[in-house]
């Protein structure tokens, strides 16, 4: 049982690594980019978001953040001409962020790098999952 044991907790320090590896290459190819994780992650989720846009608030819990820190986060996004903010049709009050075309081109560029880099990685992948 120890054996098995040690055995995993190896296999899971691997596929840590791995992760962390990948996450590093992640976090480099943004800042290539002139970004941060942070808006690395709010681009992809308004460009995976049904409607291509978000409300800050719903932004907010999928990064999970406060309210105020997303609003804090759209305002430099809105800086660096990624996002714009638009009102709701249904509900003025409420604001969505959408990705201008810039912002669409910053998020293909890192994704097609991660594509690329996931894909290079995929072997080592397979094999650590098929470990596990």
């Amino acid at each position: 049982m120890i054996r098995s044991t040690t055995r995993t907790i190896a296999r899971w320090r691997c596929s840590a690594g791995s992760l962390r590896s990948f996450l590093s290459f992640s976090e480099g190819a943004a800042a290539e980019a002139g970004l941060t994780a942070q808006p690395h992650q709010a681009l992809l989720a308004i460009r995976a978001a049904a409607e291509r846009s978000l409300p800050v608030g719903e932004l907010a819990d999928q990064l999970d953040l406060r309210p105020h820190s997303a609003t804090g986060l759209v305002n430099r996004l809105v800086r660096l001409g990624l996002v714009e903010r638009q009102a709701e049709d249904s509900d003025r009050g409420r604001i969505r962020v959408a990705l201008t075309q810039n912002g669409l081109d910053k998020i293909e560029t890192l994704s097609a790098a991660h594509r690329h880099e996931l894909r290079r990685l995929r072997p080592l992948l397979i094999e650590m999952l098929g470990k596990l």
